[in-house]
């Protein structure tokens, strides 16, 4: 049982092939730049995958974690710096809160007439 098999081949020229058989890559994934750019996220787009994406990014971590953005984030907006500002009122606070508490301590000294131990 066998059977001929006809082929038929159709022979092109060079200045004829060109014209007839695409030889760009486009199958090939290659894209130009225009096409790569209209791809990338825009802003509101990436606020979007990190709303959705929130809860699984990790809290520490020296990149892809929350507290890389934060420190991305204050150094490109020079967040930190009020820091000084920050340090000094913090250091105010604490000699405010030490002097509080002396004045409490003489108040009940002089309320009992005995002296209270300096805590060490």
């Amino acid at each position: 049982m066998s059977e001929n098999v006809n082929f038929n081949k159709q022979v092109y020229n060079k200045a004829e092939y060109t014209k007839v058989i695409d030889t760009s890559f486009k199958e090939l994934g290659v894209q130009t730049i225009q096409e790569q750019l209209s791809q990338q996220p825009s802003v509101n787009d990436f606020f979007a995958m990190y709303n959705e994406l929130f809860y699984q990014i990790p809290e520490l971590g020296d990149t892809n974690s929350h507290e890389y953005l934060i420190k991305t984030s204050s150094e490109y907006i020079n967040f930190n710096a009020n820091q000084d500002l920050i340090n000094a009122l913090q250091a105010e606070i604490n000699q405010l809160r030490a002097d509080l508490l002396d004045s409490q301590k003489q108040v009940v000294e002089l309320q009992t007439g005995t002296p209270l131990a300096n805590p060490q």
